[in-house]
């Protein structure tokens, strides 16, 4: 579920930031719910609270997309990060009997932005150092805000994520002792590609402070992931809403 939850994040976040002038400090709370798959290639959904957060005071920030962090560069149309960003994972029961939980985690990430042409590119890359896969995780995502009139704010936009063996072989696979005790045949994950998705976020302005965000996407697993037991449908759908409130003046 980790991907799932960070491309709702970062579309949640981007219609923050979009709307309110990202560049410039400012702080934005809320609170909203999201809507997934109990983990990446799932049958079984559930819908779980999320903070709206977007917080920039200097060089500091907090969101959903890249956690916590300082910008090392940030201009009108490029900007270096790092952070410390969630990493998540599932529990027991979420998946087949005498398969081991994943507990979730957190990670190191570097993180850079251009803005040209109307459009936002980012690549980013976390290195898990507590709980989750403890392995590396690369995004690569593009999105074009529209501005449809001076309260409503539609973003599209698609990405990509490629995982290192470590990730994936501890996110997807099964080992001897788990094939044991649940019956389903042992998987090894292996690097590369593991999913593709599409999603776009409206961001209307009810007034001069607060917003109401809605996001709906698609998340298609690809690679060798597929071929792992845990994986049920490789294509799901993704949903949030939230509601924030912009601090200060």
């Amino acid at each position: 579920m980790k991907s799932l939850i960070i491309a709702a994040g970062a579309a949640v976040a981007l219609s923050f930031g979009t709307a309110q002038a990202q560049t410039a400090d400012h702080t934005i709370v809320g609170i909203g719910a999201v809507y997934a798959p109990v983990y990446q290639g799932a049958d079984d959904y559930r819908t779980l609270p999320m903070p709206a957060i977007d917080i920039v005071s200097g060089p500091f920030f907090a969101n959903l997309r890249n956690g916590i962090g300082v910008n090392v560069i940030d201009t009108d149309t490029f900007t270096i990060g790092g952070s410390v960003a969630l990493m998540t994972g599932y529990r027991r029961k979420d998946v087949p009997e005498g398969v081991d939980k994943l507990n979730f985690g957190a990670g190191g990430r570097m993180f850079t932005s251009i803005k040209a042409g109307g459009m936002i590119a980012t690549l980013g890359g976390t290195q898990g150092f507590a709980g989750s896969t403890k392995g590396f995780i690369a995004d690569a995502s593009i999105a074009y805000p529209l501005p449809i009139s001076s309260r409503l704010m539609l973003i599209p936009s698609v990405g990509t994520t490629w995982a290192n063996r470590k990730h994936n072989d501890r996110y997807f696979g099964i080992d001897a002792d788990e094939a044991l005790a649940s019956g389903l045949p042992r998987f090894r994950g292996r690097a590369g590609f593991k999913d593709i998705s599409a999603t776009i976020a409206a961001n209307y302005r009810l007034n001069s402070r607060v917003n109401l965000t809605v996001s709906g996407g698609v998340t298609t697993l690809v690679g060798d992931v597929v071929d792992s037991p845990l994986v049920e449908h490789k294509t799901r759908p993704v949903g949030t809403v939230s509601l924030s409130y912009r601090l200060g003046s």
